[in-house]
C-alpha cells in the first residue's frame, strides 16, 4: 500500500527521518530553493521515492507554460512511475503544458542527469545519479529536451594560433586579466555575480537567483579554491569577463595525484568588442594550470549548443554525456 504525502513545512521534513527508505530531502533546500510543492512517496512505512515542483517562478519558454520535477530520488521503476505520474498530474492541474526534468527550479542548482557514464570517474562538483533513472523518464513518455557534455583536455600545452589576434585586441582595449583577490572575498562575488546576471541571460531555461544563494554557493567551495584558477577580466574599471576552475579533489579521495583542473563557468559580457575573451580566458587558465603542474583539464556540463561547447572542441575530448527531459502535458 502507498500514499503521497505533502510537504509544506521544515517540520514535516524533519518527521520523515524516522522512516526507512530513501533520505527526506534536507530542510536547508526545501527552504532555500522554496518549492511549489514537495511530494513524498511512502510505501510500507518506507520513503520510496520524493519529487519537488515548480511552476510559478519559472523560465519562459516559446509557446508552453513550463512546469519544473526536482529533488528527484526514487527506489526502484514502480516507484518512478507512481511518481512521475504523480508530478504530471500535479502541474497539469497548475495549468502547466510542458513538464522539465529534473531541475531544482533553476539552473543555478542542480540539475539534468547524467546519461552517458563513459570510462572516466565523477569529478569534484559533478552531479551524479543511478543510470537506471535515465530509462525512468523515458518510460513515462519523457524525451530529450536539451543535451550537455564534459570533455577532457590531456595536453594543456596546446595553444590555438588565432588567439594571437585576440589577445593583441584586448591588449589594445586595455583589458586586463587577474586573480581572484580572496582578501576582498565578497565585493569580488558581487562584481561576478553582476557580470552572470547579465552574460547569462540568454541562456535556455536561465532564471537568476538572488545573491544570498549566490554568494552561499561559492562560499561552500571557498576553503578548495586556487585563486590562480579564478580569472577576473577587467575594463574600465568593470568586470567584463570571468573564468572560474578548480582542482578535482576526488582525485586525492581516490588516492591519486591531483593531476586535473576543472573549467566549470566562463561569463563574458554581451559586447562585440569582447569577441573570443572566453576562448582567451580558457587558454590563460590552461597556461597556468600546466605551470602549476596540472596535466589535464576538464570542460565541465556544456550545453552542446552553447558558445563553451565551439571553444572546447579546439581542445578537448567528449569524455561525459547529460540529458534533461521534457514531457508534454495533456488532459
Amino acid at each position: 500500500m502507498y500514499q503521497f504525502l505533502q510537504i509544506e513545512n521544515s517540520n514535516q521534513l524533519t518527521e520523515l527521518f524516522r522512516l526507512s527508505g530513501l533520505s527526506a530531502l534536507d530542510a536547508q533546500s526545501f527552504v532555500s530553493h522554496s518549492p511549489d510543492a514537495h511530494w513524498v512517496l511512502v510505501e510500507e512505512g518506507a520513503i520510496a521515492g520524493r519529487c519537488s515542483l515548480w511552476w510559478r517562478n519559472v523560465p519562459p519558454y516559446p509557446e508552453q507554460k513550463l512546469g519544473l520535477i526536482g529533488h528527484y530520488a526514487v527506489q526502484n521503476a514502480d516507484a518512478a512511475h507512481r511518481l512521475l505520474d504523480h508530478a504530471c498530474q500535479q502541474l497539469l492541474e497548475q495549468g502547466c503544458t510542458m513538464a522539465v526534468a529534473p531541475i531544482d527550479g533553476n539552473t543555478w542548482r542542480r540539475y539534468r542527469l547524467l546519461s552517458e557514464r563513459g570510462s572516466e570517474p565523477i569529478f569534484f562538483l559533478e552531479p551524479d545519479n543511478p543510470d537506471q533513472w535515465c530509462d525512468q523518464f523515458r518510460a513515462q513518455g519523457f524525451t530529450v529536451l536539451a543535451h550537455y557534455s564534459s570533455a577532457m583536455n590531456s595536453d594543456l600545452t596546446q595553444q590555438d594560433p588565432r588567439l594571437e589576434r585576440v589577445a593583441g585586441r584586448l591588449e589594445e582595449l586595455e583589458v586586463r586579466v587577474r586573480s581572484l583577490n580572496l582578501q576582498q572575498f565578497g565585493s569580488e562575488l558581487e562584481k561576478i555575480y553582476r557580470l552572470c546576471l547579465t552574460s547569462f541571460r540568454q541562456n535556455f531555461l536561465y532564471t537568476p537567483i538572488a545573491f544570498p544563494e549566490f554568494a552561499a554557493q561559492y562560499s561552500q567551495i571557498l576553503p578548495h579554491l586556487q585563486p590562480e584558477l579564478v580569472l577576473m577580466a577587467e575594463h574600465e574599471g568593470r568586470l567584463v569577463g570571468f573564468l572560474f576552475a578548480i582542482p578535482d579533489l576526488l582525485q586525492a579521495k581516490r588516492g591519486e595525484k591531483i593531476s586535473t583542473v576543472i573549467i566549470k563557468t566562463v561569463a563574458v559580457l554581451p559586447d562585440r568588442q569582447y569577441a573570443g575573451l572566453g576562448n582567451f580566458l580558457v587558454a590563460e587558465c590552461q597556461a597556468i594550470a600546466h605551470q602549476r603542474g596540472y596535466s589535464r583539464a576538464i570542460h565541465a556540463l556544456m550545453h552542446d549548443e552553447n558558445n563553451s561547447r565551439s571553444l572546447s572542441r579546439h581542445y578537448a575530448q567528449t569524455i561525459r554525456g547529460y540529458t534533461l527531459f521534457a514531457k508534454s502535458l495533456t488532459p
